[in-house]
């Protein structure tokens, strides 16, 4: 893909723009090496592809050995990957291959872990447009391996009218109105609300999706009754209901106890920690 190899290209030449001159001093440009990247604490691999493409663009003579799949889970000390080549390259490759590969892995930890938390409800986790300019691509690709979904890649892939679009036309009703006479029929259109009259004007809107933006637990609860009460007393499909706004790893099993259906979480790509990884020349 030319996108991404321009991407790791770009991240190398960051690295360095002029060369490596510590590499470039000390090691023979012939000489030939070995070196295993090793977890240094338990998580979700996630970046093995990258990290091997990196090698691969400073030394097409690369072979990169991946010993675990994306996704899985490791524990610290076990061994991730093999890398065989010149020595420069695995040497001037080694902070940009791992810069990725602990990035990615720490999305994808931190989404298995909210994973597991509401696995047992149904309800599913999903990322949001918060992500490094640029990374959006790989690091959506980190929530997948950790088992969660990806919410729009971008504002060209759907509608979603938020407390801004609703200020800009005076009312929700009004939003949808204008979105309605604008997109195909193919398109879905989630509405933003704020509160329990927004979700009742959201409803009366026949909208696809509702996003509960900051509700408390209770609040969430109500809203959740509410759209049910509606769908039954309508004889109507009940639009998908997500939340999204303060959703911590020690609140998000009561919120999907609630019975609610997606649970988009900013602090997937925003926030994740990046996972403890090092590689080793041997």
């Amino acid at each position: 893909m030319q996108w991404l190899d321009d991407l790791i290209l770009q991240a190398l030449k960051e690295d360095a723009p002029h060369g490596d001159i510590t590499t470039e001093s000390i090691v023979h440009e012939n000489a030939m090496g070995r070196a295993v990247i090793v977890a240094k604490q338990d998580g979700v691999i996630c970046g093995l592809p990258i990290a091997a493409k990196v090698f691969e663009l400073l030394d097409s003579g690369t072979v990169f050995e991946a010993r675990v799949q994306e996704g899985d889970w490791v524990t610290a000390g076990q061994i991730l990957a093999e890398v065989k080549g010149k020595l420069r390259a695995l040497l001037m490759g080694e902070r940009t291959a791992l810069n990725f590969l602990q990035r990615l892995s720490g999305i994808a930890t931190l989404t298995r872990r909210f994973v597991q938390k509401v696995a047992p409800y149904g309800v599913k986790i999903a990322d949001t447009r918060k992500t490094t300019p640029s990374l959006r691509a790989l690091e959506k690709y980190a929530v997948r391996c950790g088992g969660g979904v990806n919410h729009r890649f971008s504002l060209s892939d759907g509608v979603l009218i938020k407390d801004n679009h609703i200020r800009a036309a005076g009312s929700i009703a009004e939003a949808v109105k204008r979105v309605k006479a604008r997109i195909h029929h193919l398109l879905r259109i989630e509405v933003e609300a704020q509160n329990l009259d927004q979700v009742r004007e959201a409803l009366e809107c026949d909208v696809d999706a509702i996003l509960l933006d900051n509700f408390s637990v209770d609040e969430i609860r109500q809203a959740v009754q509410l759209v049910l009460d509606w769908a039954q007393r309508n004889g109507r499909p009940k639009p998908l209901i997500e939340v999204s706004g303060g959703v911590t790893l020690d609140n998000v099993e009561a919120i999907a106890q609630t019975g609610v259906d997606l649970i988009s979480v900013g602090a997937l790509t925003h926030s994740a920690p990046a996972l403890d990884i090092s590689m080793e020349i041997e």
